[in-house]
Order: structure tokens, then C-alpha cells, then sequence
């Protein structure tokens, strides 16, 4: 009789291991097939566990802390960021025209007058100090020519700030235009009616900023049409793009808010800290949607919670799509796809509490030799939308929804249920990424060349070498600022 009861204690144990690890099984099956990171999950947690006893609350509380520790480790000071990327102190100089006038300002009424009236060729430069723009938008509507554009300056970055207390700070609608050197400043005490640096509208086509610093705004950049004209074929480079503090507005907060404009560049740039406090809470560090074609995000450096970490809502990095576009804004007017010939590569995309890169509508898609870290992964979402996603590094997973055709080549990526285990096997390739150091932790995993679709031979600092390492980067040595030249320029 005792070896019978001994026998069914036996049979129940295994009975139960067996159920345990058929649960575990289906549970880690869901994760992979959902794509729910922790990080998505734990603010779930915590909303629907509030308004409850204290008891439920404080449960809540502590699962969904607990989830977002173990996927997004522990909070850090803001590390300092001495990069070839963004702003720098050197300063750009374009060439004038031959027989350009140049036009020195003082004072904002002076600058004001002086945007309003240029034309081709026309440099527009400030002398050193600070100018306090008050009340409607500057107009900047002359029209410049490709071999004449209209340069508006500091000859020293640094030496020149524009405050802006405006609803929108530099309103472009003319052809041609090209501004360098500027530090740009919101300062307006309510979020709500400080919403831009620049407005980039309809005819202003061939917009260029190179190497501004542009800080305190809901969309540093915003580009539309009007009245059925697009302005096409900008420039976004080199720039520094933050806040100092969250946005206290529903309105859009992305730092690069493109609509219906085609044929952009974006590279080079710094970007971080788009928080959006009230409203759906959701931004994201810059956008192309609206029907647009052939806009490219390069070679920039997205650090969605740099200064301002663990705030509520939801940040995700770059994204062909954005939320969608309502059909009258669409350039086509139906939207049929929010993006169509996009690219996003080799971009370095950190510390987001939302995915690194989100594809929505997005027809023809090239997504590309991008390393994603302490994101929950890339997006593909929609029927609309396909995309060739191919030698990114994702701290993370890549999911398709809603039925869109994703076409993988050679990617290294991690399974989501990694996270809520405390595991980031991508991590782990470099040295210490949350603390801005992307050297890798011996030689790089390199790819398989029998799997990849195409390189774009692009990175995001240096030139590319033989080494097929997987992400934005070969070696991140290459995009760190000398000590030699930062001495150099702290002490210019």
C-alpha cells in the first residue's frame, strides 16, 4: 500500500512539473508571437491596477517595476555625449555666392526686416548676443536659387541665440533657404503656443539647417505642404535636437515632424528627450508620413530619455508613418501609404520606452544597418506596409502586425521573453551602451554574407571597413570626439 501512494505522490508531482512546464512553454510562445516586452506590459499593469484597494495598488505597483527593471536595468545619470554627431563647435561655412550682399543684424527687429526682404544669394549674418523674438512668426519667404540660395548665419557657433516667443519661430515658405551656426531657444511659458523652430510650408523646397543647437520645442522641425505645393528635397543636418524638460501639451511633440514632403535627408543629428505629458503621452523622436517618397533618416543618433528618464508615456524612436495622417493633409489626399521608398539606416537609436523604429503604412520600406538598445524592437505594421529590414542589431525582437509583409535578411536580434528574465544578449556585445559606450566587448559577431540582401555602406561615424559588423557602427572609436580637440575647442 505504501508503494502505491508513494507512486501516485510520484505521478502527481510529474502530473504537475508537466502542466508547469506546458505553461511556461505556452506563456514564452505568446511572448514571442505578441512581441509585448516588459516595458510595454508594465505601464498596462499599473493603469489597470489603479483605483483599487491599496493592497491591489501596491501589487500593481511592484510587478510593473519590477518587469521594467529587468528589461530596462537600472536608471543612470544622463551620460555626456562627446560626439561627431550633432552641433559642433567648429561650425559649418557655406561659400557665398559670387557677389553675394551680406547683411549684418543686431537686433530682432533688424533680423526681422532683413529675412522679409532677402533675396538669391542674400547672407544674412548676426552679430554675437542673444535676440528676443515676440509675437507672430519671422517671415522667411524671399526666394533663393540653387546656385544663389539665401544663408542666414552665426559665423560662430555659440556666439548667437534667437529666443523664441512665438507659436512658431521661423516660418520658411520661400525656395532656397539655408540656416547654419544658430542656438534657437523656446521660451515661451505655455507649451501649447510654443510649437516650432522652424515651419518649413509649401513652396519651400531645398530648406537647409546645418549645425544648429535648438532646444525647448514640440516639433524643433515641422514641414507641410499648402495648397497642393510640397516643399521637397530638404536637408536636416548635424543638428542638436532636445528639451530640458517635458512638454506640458497634447499637442504632437517630435523634434522632426515631416507631412507630405518628399526627398529628405536626415543625418547626423543628435536627438533626445521628447517628452509628451499630457494628451495620449505617446512622441517620437522624428517622423515621415503623409505620402511622402524617398525620405531618408541616416546616421543619427536617437536618445529618446537621455536627461529626462522614467517619465509616463511613450517614446519611440524613428518611424516611416508616425500615428498616420488625417486624408486631407495627405499629399495624394488618400493616404493609401503613409511612406513609400523610405530608408532608415545606420542610425544608433537608445533608451526608448516605446520600439526603436515603427513602420506604419509604409509601402517599400528599407530599413538597414541600424543598432536599436534598450528599445522593445522594430514594428512592422499593416498591410500597407513592406520592408526590407537587414543588418540591424536589436536589443530586442522584430514583429510583423496587421498583416504586413516584412522580407528579413540578416539581423541579430533577441527573443522577447529574454527580457523578462533580465537578459540582453545584444547588450552584452558592448562594453556599457546605457552609459554611452558602444565599443564592442572583443571582435563584433559579423554577419552572414550569404544571408544579406544589400550593404549601404554607410555608418554612422568613419567609413565602413571589412569588418560586416552587424548595426550603425564598425568601430565606435570613430564617432567619439578627440581629447585633443575638445581641449582645442573649449578653449576657442
Amino acid at each position: 500500500m505504501a508503494a502505491r501512494k508513494l507512486d501516485k505522490r510520484k505521478l502527481f508531482m510529474l502530473l504537475a512539473l508537466a502542466l508547469l512546464a506546458a505553461g511556461v512553454v505556452l506563456a514564452v510562445s505568446f511572448i514571442e508571437k505578441s512581441g509585448i516586452a516588459p516595458r510595454t506590459l508594465a505601464p498596462y499593469i499599473a493603469k489597470r491596477t489603479s483605483g483599487h484597494n491599496p493592497a491591489i495598488v501596491g501589487a500593481g505597483t511592484f510587478v510593473a517595476t519590477q518587469l521594467t527593471s529587468f528589461d530596462r536595468g537600472d536608471s543612470l545619470p544622463a551620460p555626456t555625449l562627446r560626439l561627431n554627431l550633432g552641433a559642433q563647435p567648429g561650425g559649418v561655412a557655406t561659400r557665398p555666392a559670387p557677389g553675394a550682399r551680406e547683411i549684418m543684424v543686431g537686433s530682432a527687429d533688424e533680423a526681422r526686416q532683413a529675412l522679409g526682404d532677402a533675396h538669391a544669394g542674400d547672407i544674412i549674418t548676426f552679430l554675437p548676443g542673444r535676440y528676443r523674438f515676440t509675437g507672430k512668426g519671422v517671415p522667411a519667404r524671399g526666394t533663393g536659387r540653387a546656385d544663389a540660395p539665401i544663408l542666414v548665419r552665426a559665423l560662430a557657433p555659440g556666439s548667437v541665440t534667437l529666443e523664441l516667443e512665438t507659436v512658431e519661430g521661423i516660418l520658411v515658405t520661400g525656395p532656397w533657404w539655408r540656416f547654419e551656426n544658430l542656438t534657437i531657444e523656446g521660451v515661451g511659458g505655455d507649451d501649447n503656443y510654443c510649437e516650432h523652430a522652424f515651419h518649413v510650408v509649401g513652396r519651400a523646397f531645398h530648406f537647409a539647417a546645418l549645425n544648429n543647437t535648438i532646444t525647448n520645442f514640440n516639433a524643433h522641425f515641422k514641414i507641410n505642404g499648402d495648397n497642393g505645393h510640397f516643399p521637397d528635397g530638404g536637408l536636416i543636418e548635424s543638428n542638436t535636437l532636445s528639451n530640458t524638460r517635458g512638454r506640458r501639451t497634447a499637442n504632437p511633440v517630435t523634434p522632426i515632424d515631416l507631412v507630405a514632403a518628399s526627398g529628405w535627408m536626415v543625418r547626423h543629428n543628435i536627438i533626445s528627450d521628447f517628452i509628451k505629458e499630457q494628451g495620449d503621452q505617446v512622441s517620437y523622436g522624428g517622423f515621415f508620413k503623409g505620402a511622402g517618397k524617398q525620405n531618408i533618416f541616416e546616421s543619427n543618433l536617437v536618445w529618446c530619455e537621455h536627461k529626462l528618464q522614467g517619465r509616463p508615456g511613450q517614446r519611440v524612436g524613428l518611424s516611416l508613418g508616425g500615428g498616420g495622417t488625417g486624408k486631407p493633409y495627405c499629399r495624394d489626399q488618400r493616404c493609401i501609404a503613409e511612406q513609400e521608398r523610405g530608408e532608415l539606416r545606420a542610425n544608433l537609436i537608445v533608451a526608448c520606452s516605446d520600439v526603436g523604429i515603427y513602420l506604419n503604412s509604409a509601402a517599400a520600406s528599407v530599413v538597414n544597418d541600424n543598432t536599436l538598445i534598450d528599445t522593445s524592437g522594430i514594428d512592422v505594421r499593416f498591410a500597407s506596409t513592406s520592408a526590407n529590414v537587414d543588418g540591424n542589431l536589436v536589443d530586442g525582437g522584430i514583429r510583423t502586425r496587421n498583416g504586413a509583409l516584412l522580407r528579413e535578411g540578416d539581423n541579430r536580434t533577441s527573443f522577447v521573453s529574454y527580457a523578462y528574465l533580465g537578459m540582453h544578449p545584444q547588450r552584452g556585445l558592448l562594453r556599457d551602451p546605457l552609459a554611452a559606450d558602444f565599443t564592442w566587448q572583443g571582435t563584433p559577431p559579423a554577419r552572414n554574407v550569404d544571408r544579406m540582401t544589400r550593404r549601404t555602406g554607410v555608418r554612422l561615424c568613419g567609413p565602413a571597413s571589412s569588418l560586416n559588423a552587424y548595426g550603425a557602427f564598425d568601430d565606435f572609436a570613430a564617432c567619439r570626439v578627440s581629447a585633443t580637440t575638445a581641449s582645442s575647442s573649449a578653449a576657442n
